[in-house]
């Protein structure tokens, strides 16, 4: 049997007529950058998460550095985030010649310890950027709590868990800043590279409105120094229509991640633990083994493709070696990132490609 990581084929021959129709009808205007479809892209975002304010952007990655650019961080200002997480949370605090401060992840989430995170602030820290790994968030209410006692702003790395609800609330609208990614292998993915910012204060977005296009108010005035940072009108198209059928996908995600974590019950591996207060939308379904390597080899074998997100915490990649942290630093990142492995996850799925995965790693 042929199982796809992600199935972005079946995904697309399903809304293949809708897809292409938008497609063509934005080669026909001509209007390639910013325009209708980016417009309606960001009603729809700010919409469905709730946020008063939604901003389409070239990718998540740049969705993050916006963040940072509009909370006017400064180079030495500290951000306080977490080390078992995609190099981009740190990178962008990095290009701003800020200082990633890192703080170690619960075991059970594998999120940011809130517990952890009060002994790092120092007079410098500016913000806390919680990661919301794998498609649930972090325990935002915690972090919101730390962050006003100390006055501090909280970005939440929302890059995998668009869709995802903590207590009654989307993620993306659960602190200062939002940040999503729509790269094609998200829970909403364009076919491209793709993100979005969302906030609720006026002021606060209407610099961030600015900063992602060169830092322009009205043309040619520029207030801020900005990026080239708009989403291109072809990705918005494809991603308006994905919108119309995410909900049903979400749903279908978490009966899929659901059904793995029953199906595997029994076997040596650790499932991902959902707290009672939210949900996850498996952006991947990543399981914990010991003997990683001899057991992705044989489930490669098999036929069964899978992936590590993320083998290497940050704290020890070389870019980020001028922090001066080394191994040991934060136990609990390095050992997931020994054991965590991913599997198929996709709302296409089938019943029968998903027993096939279960009965390999059982076999």
């Amino acid at each position: 049997m042929q199982i796809p990581f992600i199935d972005l084929k079946t995904q697309y021959e399903t809304y293949k007529e809708e897809i292409n129709k938008e497609v063509l009808d934005v080669l026909s205007s001509t209007q390639f950058i910013m325009g209708p479809q980016v417009t309606k892209l960001e009603e729809n975002l700010a919409k469905y998460t709730g946020a008063k304010y939604a901003y389409a952007c070239s990718s998540g990655t740049d969705a993050l550095l916006i963040a940072l650019m509009a909370i006017d961080v400064q180079p030495d200002d500290e951000i306080i985030t977490t080390p078992f997480t995609f190099i981009a949370t740190a990178e962008t605090i990095a290009l701003l010649k800020a200082k990633p401060v890192f703080v170690d992840i619960d075991e059970t989430t594998y999120n940011i310890d809130p517990k952890l995170i009060e002994a790092k602030i120092t007079p410098r820290t500016k913000a806390i950027m919680p990661v919301s790994l794998y498609g649930q968030t972090a325990d935002m209410d915690a972090i919101n709590t730390i962050a006003k006692k100390h006055n501090l702003v909280v970005i939440e790395d929302a890059c995998q868990s668009f869709g995802a609800e903590y207590k009654g609330k989307k993620s993306c609208n659960l602190s200062t800043i939002g940040c999503t990614s729509f790269f094609p292998s998200k829970p909403l993915g364009c076919y491209g590279d793709g993100g979005a910012i969302f906030c609720s204060d006026e002021a606060l977005a209407a610099k961030i409105k600015s900063l992602l296009n060169h830092g322009q108010g009205k043309r040619y005035e520029h207030k801020y120094i900005g990026i080239n940072g708009r989403l291109d009108a072809l990705q918005a198209a494809i991603l308006n229509v994905k919108m119309n059928h995410f909900e049903a996908e979400c749903k279908k995600r978490i009966e899929v991640g659901n059904r793995y974590s029953k199906l595997l019950e029994g076997a040596d591996v650790i499932t991902p633990k959902v707290m009672d207060d939210r949900n996850s939308m498996y952006a991947q379904y990543s399981i914990r083994v010991k003997n990683r390597e001899s057991v992705m080899q044989k489930l490669n074998d098999a036929g069964v493709p899978t992936a590590v997100h993320y083998p290497i915490p940050l704290h020890l990649q070389e870019a980020l070696s001028y922090l001066g942290y080394k191994k040991g630093d934060f136990p609990l990142s390095e050992k997931v990132g020994t054991e965590i492995m991913s599997l198929p996850m996709s709302p296409f799925l089938t019943t029968e490609q998903q027993d096939f995965v279960v009965n390999a790693i059982k076999a």
